[in-house]
């Protein structure tokens, strides 16, 4: 098995990116290979990689690298979410896929093209500038065609009501790279952004239980790592205050993937994304600001049509740095795996 470790700036942890062609197909054996994995890891130090792409050279024609996630659980070493996809991760494999040969050296104004085999997405990633210890990034996520962005909507609905501490909150349940439960925060009794990235284990809870209420009230599975939980204030005309929750604390800044479904969300009109971002009537080209606790990220979403009609093409985040940590390989001495340190 072959391992490389990178690390996306605003992520809570790095990225295990394995090569998907020393690793069996079948379900069962995969899991088993990542469990013995995540052992190594912790066994290592490591404890805190949680994310793991499988990655390998594209059998697509159109795509260069096929492209899967798996999050480690925090509760069991065996214990994976296989569903969704994670944006920051795909960067990672695309550094440590070009790092380690896989795919072309990358150079200022290439792109990659991710198949991402969990969900279908489809993600451009533009290289902006390259140093010896890593990558700056453009990711794109492609609609092609561009969707309806109602069909974005879980429910088929902007505001969903969940019945929450006695009372119906509302809520936009949206799909864009990942599942996102998306509340106003002021709906969880914290009226302003300093409230909101304080360190407050009381919200926390409050999130976490909101987010097992959507889950239990759509027949989901509360026990897995998706769909993930935002809260929301508006900061200024185009700019959101966001607090979001990883795997298994805050996220220090907000998932690529949450910042491309708020995106995506703030141009369905009536989501709670769209009113508390201030647009009235989201633009072609519509620049959202996503003021976090660790980072102010700017992401762009096109869409088309008219007001009646509107479909996403794509969403863009630019500027998202990534760390290339080295390639490792597991050998076996005697009855124990051992990590080999090579020179990338």
């Amino acid at each position: 098995m072959t391992v490389t470790l990178a690390r996306a700036h605003g992520t809570p942890c790095p990225t295990a990116v394995v090569d998907a062609r020393t690793l069996p197909e079948a379900e069962p054996e995969l899991l088993a290979r990542l469990t013995e994995l995540r052992a190594t890891l912790v066994d290592h130090g490591a404890a805190d990689v949680l994310k793991n792409a499988l990655v390998q050279p594209s059998r697509h024609p159109l795509f260069d690298l096929d492209y899967r996630f798996v999050q480690s659980l925090p509760d069991r070493l065996d214990s994976f979410d296989l569903r969704g996809s994670c944006g920051h991760s795909i960067l990672a494999a695309v550094e440590a896929a070009a790092r380690t040969g896989m795919i072309q050296p990358l150079v200022p104004g290439c792109r990659v093209r991710v198949n991402v085999l969990n969900n279908g997405d489809n993600v451009v990633c533009e290289t902006e500038e390259t140093s010896d210890g890593g990558t700056r990034f453009t990711a794109h996520f492609l609609c092609s065609p561009p969707r309806p962005v109602r069909e974005l909507l879980i429910t088929g609905d902007p505001v969903t009501g969940i019945p929450f501490e006695g009372r119906m909150v509302p809520v936009s349940l949206v799909s864009m790279g990942n599942p996102y439960i998306f509340v106003d925060a002021d709906e969880l009794g914290v009226p302003t952004v300093d409230e909101l990235f304080a360190d407050d284990l009381a919200l926390f809870d409050r999130m976490t239980r909101l987010r097992r209420a959507v889950c239990e009230a759509q027949g989901w599975d509360t026990g897995g790592a998706f769909p993930k939980v935002a809260a929301l204030l508006p900061d200024a005309l185009g700019t959101l205050a966001v607090r979001a929750i990883s795997v298994p604390s805050w996220h220090p800044t907000v998932a690529l993937t949450g910042a491309t479904c708020l995106a995506a969300g703030a141009a369905i009109e009536g989501t709670v994304p769209h009113l508390l971002s201030g647009h009235t009537e989201q633009s072609h080209s519509g620049m959202l600001a996503l003021r976090t606790p660790g980072a102010t990220i700017r992401v762009s979403a096109r869409t088309t049509g008219g007001p009646h009609d509107r479909r996403l093409a794509w969403v863009s985040v630019a500027e998202k740095q990534v760390d290339y940590r080295g390639r490792f390989l597991p050998a076996r001495t005697s009855q124990e795996l051992s990590w080999l340190p090579l020179t990338a």
